[in-house]
């Protein structure tokens, strides 16, 4: 990651999704090739993957790579994990950062966290309410719903990078976020959640 004086925008931003895999990851790539500042994290008590059937999910540890994810996946089924894309996803995933995180396990500072579904935006908003306040800074934390398949990953990153374009263009976000968020909701015709909690 670049020095911070060099990012487009000064805002300092999480994606959030459930499993630190799909849209939070693919959201990280876009955001990061525009110049942002950004990291990504899940959100869920394990890392959850699409498996042989509906009840036979692969599920891992947070803080397992996306290398050894890989090599799992490749050795179980390598036909069924290319064509359903988890080896893409994984492939991606490897070149932006080395293991999906725990973002209850995070303790940097962010300016807004934009989750993907409404149930991650539940629990972060739990858990910010919950832990010691560092410096009562403001934190937005934003959701858009995106649902976990690889097309939405990306239709979600675009949404998300035009929100934050729209969020790096204003002088004092504490004051227009509300602003922003309705012009974009207008502009993206989806319902966009919002809430204040402090650093």
């Amino acid at each position: 990651m670049p020095p911070e004086s060099q990012f487009v925008s000064d805002l300092k931003i999480a994606v959030i999704c459930s499993s630190n895999m799909n849209r939070s990851m693919e959201a990280h790539a876009f955001l990061a090739k525009k110049g942002f500042y950004v990291k990504s994290f899940g959100t869920g008590d394990k890392v959850k993957l699409p498996g042989s059937a509906a009840d036979k999910p692969n599920v891992y540890d947070f803080g397992i790579s996306y290398d050894e994810i890989h090599t799992d996946l490749l050795n179980k089924d390598r036909a069924l994990y290319t064509q359903n894309g988890l080896l893409h996803t994984l492939d991606r995933n490897r070149r932006i950062k080395s293991h999906p995180e725990k973002f209850q396990e995070c303790y940097e500072k962010f300016d807004v966290l934009i989750t993907c579904e409404e149930r991650v935006y539940d629990q972060v908003l739990e858990y910010m309410e919950n832990r010691e306040p560092v410096d009562n800074s403001i934190v937005h934390v934003v959701n858009i719903d995106i649902q976990d398949n690889l097309e939405e990953a990306t239709i979600g990153a675009f949404l998300i990078s035009d929100m934050c374009l729209m969020m790096a263009q204003s002088e004092d976000l504490d004051n227009d976020i509300e602003e922003v968020l309705h012009n974009f909701e207008e502009k993206c015709q989806r319902p966009i959640l919002h809430s204040i909690v402090f650093n």
